[in-house]
């Protein structure tokens, strides 16, 4: 009889390991068998075995295991980076690590172009940076000088029009922006040749941009030349003058050690980058709505984080710039709207170019109003 009973329980046991595994159909089969099992050895009834089942520990081993790889480009140690890190560890807990989220920061899957093109064709399924050739709509939140301080993006990246541009990425594309944060904090001039005080200081500087539209519209109403040298590339490209000077967030500047080859910092403040966070929507549509709502939901307080991370690191890495031996000018208010004056021309360039409508421009700037 103890061998028969035993027998009976080694049965049960192997029916709820395979539940773990298998998919929702296959899972309902051998849950209900393992309960039948246990009623037969003298245990509980079968449905008590059911109730049992449906309130483990484990309410999603029914759901299948999906495994997410996301790339980005900044190094260890950034906000997105640490930001990431911490996305995917959530991930893993709230579905009792039936999601994996493999992380590759620090360009590790190529540039964030590249990256994006592979997360269209699906053959990665997240990345995060501020790359939008497949959505160029999104460079309206890009304007020289919209916004002057964290609530007024914050409020610009969770407005009804960064929620409608966002959607319109999944037609047009095949992903789905999952998060808008902030992709490193107020931007920055720098250049090895001499001080940056006013508009015509740029003049003749060949300075480096990304590709981004606004960038290179931004650096072209101030008199100076674009050069194009990907992120990766942009410190070796300073240091052997393939560029005089380049604009970024203070993190990043500490983060890629730019202050190493550059000697004049211009603390200007004149842009903030949407940082979104493209997944891939055809694999995106195929997981459980489970799952959709508790990546979702991570990516939104990994959103948070990054944007706290982000201010409260912005003014240690500049102190390291200037550890370093690099002048920081810091611009009067007069001369700052000498800057914002001379970029004027870039919010007409952007609404005849069909970036924006002269209405969401409105819209934009009333919120920014709006928010103190």
């Amino acid at each position: 009889m103890k061998k028969k009973l035993a027998m009976l329980l080694t049965l049960a046991l192997a029916a709820s390991s395979l539940a773990a595994c298998g998919g929702s159909d296959s899972a309902a089969t051998t849950t209900a068998a393992a309960a039948e099992t246990t009623a037969a050895a003298g245990g509980e009834t079968k449905a008590e075995g059911t109730q049992a089942a449906a309130s483990g520990e484990d309410a999603f081993a029914s759901l299948g295991d999906f495994t997410m790889m996301v790339g980005h480009a900044q190094p260890e140690g950034n906000p997105r980076y640490v930001s990431m890190e911490k996305f995917a560890e959530d991930v893993a807990a709230k579905t009792n690590g039936h999601v994996t989220v493999e992380v590759f920061g620090n360009g590790q899957l190529g540039t964030e172009k590249e990256m994006l093109e592979q997360v269209v064709a699906g053959t990665v399924q997240g990345m995060r940076g501020g790359q939008f050739d497949f959505s160029p709509r999104l460079l309206m939140f890009t304007l020289p000088f919209l916004a002057q301080n964290r609530a007024q993006v914050t409020a610009l990246l969770q407005s009804d029009l960064a929620k409608k541009v966002c959607a319109e990425a999944e037609a047009e594309t095949g992903t789905v922006i999952i998060n808008l944060c902030d992709a490193g904090g107020w931007r920055q001039f720098s250049n090895g040749k001499h001080p940056i005080t006013k508009p015509e200081d740029l003049q003749g500087l060949k300075m480096r941009t990304n590709g981004m539209n606004t960038i290179d519209k931004t650096f072209i109403a101030l008199g100076a030349t674009t050069t194009t040298i990907p992120y990766s590339d942009l410190y070796m490209g300073l240091k052997t003058g393939v560029a005089d000077g380049q604009e970024n967030p203070w993190v990043n500047v500490e983060g890629m050690k730019f202050y190493e080859v550059q000697k004049y910092f211009t603390e200007v403040n004149y842009q903030f980058h949407p940082d979104p966070f493209y997944v891939n929507a055809a694999w995106w549509n195929g997981l459980p709505q489970e799952y959709r709502d508790i990546i979702s939901e991570c990516a939104t307080e990994m959103g948070t984080y990054n944007d706290q991370l982000i201010d409260e690191n912005q003014e240690a890495a500049k102190q390291v710039v200037i550890d370093a031996g690099c002048e920081v000018y810091e611009p009067s208010e007069e001369e700052l709207k000498a800057f914002q004056d001379a970029v004027q021309v870039v919010y007409d360039q952007c609404v005849e170019e069909g970036i924006m409508t002269a209405e969401e421009l409105k819209e934009m700037q009333d919120i920014v109003a709006n928010t103190k």
